[in-house]
Formats: structure tokens, C-alpha cells, sequence
């Protein structure tokens, strides 16, 4: 390669991943993508290309390498540079006067004092340390017990809002921020888990919490995480005039780093009581949760002179939002039997006004659960809206009546087909085995339908329920045999929404191989799971013919979803149905991945380098 080439390539991956970083802050940040996905995914490959032709040119900080390797077999731990402490808490207005009244005390000011506050919005994630030497990232560290946290360096590349090198140079820093899952990725994966027959998360935060945990990179990536940074914490070598938290905020995005763009300078402590009032009203217009506001003391050098406690830095608190939460009377408990037969307990409430909602129903989880809170039929409950979304049943006002309370019990028969219901001892959940069953017909022809899996619009619960009541359609194949005249002689159909139904059906004919995976709803097969098999197999009879082994070496298959999808296809019914499909005219192929289930070298080896690299930490 001449001297000539040598630079005009460099000059170009340069170029790439400058325009990468800036398409990957407008998209993960600012929510103003201004390419198509398509065009972005065309600037990956021409860098992936180039670093490939010129492997000279990869650098830890490129855009490229934020995913690859194999999952970790655990998390080393790191102590902080400066310990990462709580947060006093706040819960009224009042509690916030006395807060900026200690302050002043401390600072040996008059109560009055015009104090200039800055106010955060308090996301409801998990925090982070990541350390930048040079300008590029080398570190990242959960808070564990604020003293010591895990090192999860490899997930924190992978969130597409923290810059894995600086814009600007920069000394030796830390830099901290919350990591936290935006509300439309918290429901696109409980879809899926709920889809996978798995127990969906109760908040963002915790499925946030449990993603930066996971071992595997590349599933941390497609968890849809995001991040804002809040605080520099200087170490050697840094000299910078940063004289308040403003400025601080400011050199955050001039370093291209991730700033929650809602903060405010409050002069005064009641500026900081509007701010929180405003929030506390405006707060469902975010695109994530927060559980209230942090306030912290702008000037530095007071906050120098303030110090801390052993738990709580004294010039900020945290104001917590009240939880909302109502009280009715628990009418019934009452069943669902899901599309795999999973037999799951919910709340019949008298309705009750709640978080902007009337509520009729509420969540108990499980068996275990009711019994756990002592929950009774007849009680009155308390109620609140978890993470903001989903009713919950916190537990029963205890009067003198509700001893007399018959204790609830799992029956034993299904309400749906009264077949009996069956528990492995080792798992907490009941089922209904029989694969006929109404219920989970309904269920499953639901799911079927979703926009994520064949996307027959139409086909909503109401139809559903119709087409099964009558005998219409006993499983996924039966809707590729419906005829118009009879759907239109459902209830609220007519002709024209019968031919729009069966146009649309006609359609999901062609929606392929990943989707008809997720579709049919093999357990533990969610979304992501789908797809990597039929780009795996390309067609469903190569994924018949798989063995164990052959599923569980495609990413994203391991020996859970391997097995499972290994049971299901042993199965003559499921087989059945999967022919029924194609003999409609289904679409059951996909374009092949030929590398996912070639035997791999370098699988299942461990690679150890030993000694020291001139340009290279060991870490990096």
C-alpha cells in the first residue's frame, strides 16, 4: 500500500466515524435522526470495509468495535476515584425550605439567602462511572455499594449514547451519569418477554439494572439502553476554571457527552419548588421515567466548604415525586390463561381513579404473591400505577372483617375448558395443557396478529374472539382458509371490513421466516430470538432438521431457547400446524447467515494475553 493510499484511507475512516458518532448522538440523544436507518447501517459497513482492508486503522474508540467478543464469564469489581454517595431525599415543599435553611446555616448565611440551585430531572435508572484517559473511554463502573462497583466496560460501549472518545481533548477524567431504558424500548421488551412466556419487568429501572448486568455484549446492545451524563469528577492533571455545576454541564456537551437537556439555574429555593411542581405535572411528556428532581448547589467552591456526610454529599438532596396511589375494594380474583397456557391472577376492582386512568384491574403476579401480602376477596387494597403504567396491588387495608376472609386458592380447574391444571414443583406457575383450549387459542391468534409478528391489522380481540366462538379458526392456519362472506357476518364487520381483513391476511402471507418464528409462540422465543434463527437456518424445514447443538451456537440461542424450540418441533402436532402453513402459502423462509452454524474455530477456547503493549492498556 503506498504512502498515498495509506493516508487518503485514513483520512476517510476519520471522516466516517466523525459523521457516525454525529448521526449516533442525533438519533440516541436528541431523538432527531436525520438519515434513515438504512443510510446509517450503508456509513457502518463502508468504515467496517475499510477498517477490514487497513486493520491498521482500528482503534479502540471506533464506532465498529462497540460490540464483539464472547460474554464474559463475570464482572470484576473497581474501587471509585471518589466515592459515589446517596442522596438525602426531600418529600414536600416544606422539606425543601429546610433543606436550603441548612444549607445557609452551614454556609453561616441568613435563611433568606438567594441561593442559585441547579435542578436535574432524577431519572429512574442506575448509575455510572466511566473513565476517559486521552479522551477515549478505557472504564466503566456500576455504583455498587458506593465505594466499589462492577466493571462493565464492554455494556457501556455499547450504549450508543455515551461517546467512546471525546470530542474535545481532555485530561484524565470520570465522568458519571445514569444509564436508564426509554419507556417504548421497557414495552417493546416485555412484549417480548411476555411473548417468551418469561415475567416481564416491573419498571424501566429494573430492566435496565438487569441489562447492564448481562454477561453478553452483544444482548446489552440490543436492550435499547440510553444514557445521561451529570457530573465531572477532576482528577490529576486536570486545571480547568469550571467555577459552577452549570459550567460543568456546558464542558459535558462540548465533550459530546449526553446531557439530560431539561436542567435549570434556580435563583432562590422557591424557584427550585416551581421547577418541581412544573415536573411533577409534565413529567408524562418524556420519553423515559423519572421519580422526581435533584437539586444541587451551583457554586463549587461552596459546595467545597459544605463537604459531606458518611452517606450524603450536604449541598444537594433529592425531591421524590409522591407516589399516586388510590384505595378500592378487591371485587374478585380472578384468572388469565395466556397463549402457552400460563394461568396468571388479576385484581377485579370497583373503579377507581388513578394517574390520569380509571382503573377496573390490577396485577397479583402469582399464587405466591396473593399469599405472601394475604390478599382476600372482599378486602380493601391499595393500589398504584407501577413505573407509571402498569396497576399493581400493593396490598390489603387490614379491618376486622378480613380475617373472617376466606384466603384465595388457585383453582384447580381452567375456567376456559376445565381441564386440569398442572405445576412442575420446580416453577411458581400453573398451566393449562390442553393445546385447544379457547383461551389459549385467543391468546395465541392475538399475539399471531401483532404488529411485530405477521401484522394483521383488524384482527383485534373482538373478531378474534368471534372467529373462535364460532368455529371459525382453531389455530394460526385457519385464518388462510377464512372467506369474506363469512367475516362479514360478524358482528360490526360488513363487507367492506370482512375484504379489507382477508386482503390483509392475504398479505401476512409474505412477512417471512422471523416472524412467523416469533409468531407462533414457541417459549422463550422472543423477537431477537426469532430472527436469529431463520437468518441461522434461512427456512423452516433447515430448523427441523436442527439439532440441539446446531441451535444453541447461533447468538442470541442458548440452551434454554435451544431446547425449548428443540421440544416444540418434536412435537407432531406443532409440525402439523407448521405444514398447514405452508401448504397456505405462508412464507417460511429467510435470507441465510451461512456463518451462524458453521463450526467455528475459535468457539468455546479461552485466549489469554499475558505482558504488556507500548500503546495498549491491559483493559483496553
Amino acid at each position: 500500500m503506498t504512502t498515498s493510499s495509506a493516508a487518503t484511507a485514513k483520512k476517510r475512516a476519520d471522516a466516517l466515524r466523525s459523521d457516525i458518532r454525529r448521526h449516533e448522538e442525533l438519533y440516541y440523544v436528541y431523538d432527531t435522526p436525520e438519515i434513515s436507518d438504512a443510510e446509517f447501517d450503508a456509513l457502518m459497513r463502508e468504515l467496517s470495509a475499510l477498517e477490514a482492508a487497513h486493520p491498521e486503522l482500528v482503534t479502540p474508540e471506533s464506532p465498529t468495535q462497540r460490540v464483539g467478543g464472547r460474554p464474559a464469564d463475570g464482572f470484576d469489581t473497581a474501587e471509585h476515584v471518589v466515592p459515589m454517595l446517596s442522596l438525602e431525599n426531600a418529600y414536600s415543599a416544606d422539606e425543601l425550605r429546610e433543606f436550603h435553611a441548612r444549607t445557609c446555616r452551614a454556609l453561616d448565611l441568613p435563611e433568606d439567602a438567594a441561593l442559585t440551585y441547579i435542578c436535574e430531572l432524577k431519572i429512574d435508572g442506575l448509575s455510572i462511572a466511566l473513565t476517559y484517559e486521552r479522551g477515549v473511554l478505557v472504564r466503566g463502573v456500576t455504583r455498587g455499594d458506593g465505594e466499589r462497583g462492577e466493571v462493565v466496560t464492554s455494556n457501556a460501549r455499547v450504549i450508543r449514547s455515551i461517546p467512546l472518545r471525546l470530542k474535545k481533548p481532555a485530561p484524565p477524567v470520570e465522568i458519571r451519569g445514569e444509564v436508564f431504558l426509554p419507556r417504548r424500548e421497557f414495552e417493546r421488551m416485555n412484549e417480548e418477554r411476555e411473548a417468551a412466556e418469561e415475567a416481564p419487568f416491573a419498571n424501566p429501572r429494573n430492566a435496565a439494572a438487569g441489562a447492564i448486568r448481562m454477561l453478553d455484549a452483544r444482548l446489552v446492545d440490543k436492550r435499547g439502553l440510553r444514557a445521561y451524563t451529570y457530573q465531572i469528577v477532576p482528577r490529576e492533571g486536570d486545571h480547568a476554571d469550571r467555577e459552577s455545576h452549570a459550567d460543568a454541564l456546558k464542558t459535558l456537551t462540548e465533550w459530546g457527552c449526553p446531557v439530560e437537556p431539561h436542567w435549570a439555574e434556580c435563583a432562590g429555593i422557591e424557584a427550585v419548588i416551581a421547577y418541581c411542581d412544573r415536573w411533577h405535572t409534565e413529567r408524562k411528556t418524556l420519553a423515559f421515567d423519572i421519580d422526581g428532581v435533584v437539586v444541587k448547589l451551583n457554586d463549587l467552591a461552596l459546595r467545597e466548604k459544605l463537604g459531606a456526610t458518611a452517606k450524603f454529599p450536604r449541598w444537594a438532596t433529592a425531591y421524590k415525586f409522591p407516589t399516586e396511589q388510590a384505595r378500592t375494594r378487591l371485587v374478585k380474583i380472578d384468572v388469565n390463561v395466556g397463549r402457552t397456557g400460563r394461568v396468571t391472577p388479576f385484581a377485579v376492582l370497583e373503579p377507581v381513579w388513578l394517574s390520569g386512568t380509571t382503573v377496573g384491574m390490577a396485577t397479583l403476579h402469582n399464587e405466591q404473591e396473593i399469599a405472601r401480602r394475604d390478599i382476600r376477596e372482599g378486602d380493601t387494597v391499595i393500589i398504584e400505577k407501577g413505573g407509571e403504567i402498569i396497576p399493581k396491588v400493593i396490598g390489603p387495608v387490614l379491618d376486622e372483617e378480613h380475617a373472617a376472609r376466606p384466603k384465595w386458592q388457585m383453582p384447580r380447574q381452567c375456567p376456559f375448558c376445565q381441564s386440569v391444571l398442572a405445576k412442575p414443583d420446580e416453577e411458581v406457575i400453573w398451566r393449562c395443557e390442553n393445546v385447544s383450549c379457547p383461551a389459549r387459542i385467543r391468546r395465541g391468534l392475538l399475539h399471531f396478529a401483532s404488529r411485530r409478528a405477521l401484522d394483521i391489522e383488524g384482527l383485534g380481540e373482538a373478531v378474534v374472539d368471534q372467529l373462535v366462538t364460532k368455529g371459525l379458526v382453531r389455530d394460526y392456519a385457519d385464518l388462510y382458509h377464512l372467506e369474506a362472506d363469512a367475516v362479514a357476518e360478524l358482528d360490526r364487520m360488513g363487507k367492506k371490513s370482512a375484504a379489507n381483513l382477508i386482503e390483509r391476511i392475504e398479505k401476512s402471507k409474505s412477512a417471512g421466516l422471523a416472524r412467523v418464528l416469533y409468531g407462533i409462540g414457541i417459549r422463550h422465543v422472543g423477537e431477537g430470538g426469532a430472527s436469529a434463527l431463520a437468518r441461522a437456518f434461512g427456512s423452516m424445514d433447515a430448523l427441523k432438521a436442527a439439532s440441539q447443538d446446531q441451535l444453541e451456537v447461533v447468538p442470541d440461542v442458548g440452551p434454554v431457547v435451544a431446547a425449548s424450540v428443540r421440544e416444540f418441533l418434536d412435537q407432531p402436532r406443532n409440525v402439523e400446524l407448521l405444514n398447514k402453513l405452508a401448504a397456505a402459502g405462508v412464507n417460511l423462509t429467510a435470507p441465510m447467515t451461512a456463518l451462524a452454524i458453521e463450526p467455528q474455530t475459535l468457539a468455546g477456547k479461552t485466549i489469554v494475553l499475558t505482558g504488556t503493549l507500548p500503546t495498549m492498556t491491559r483493559e483496553a
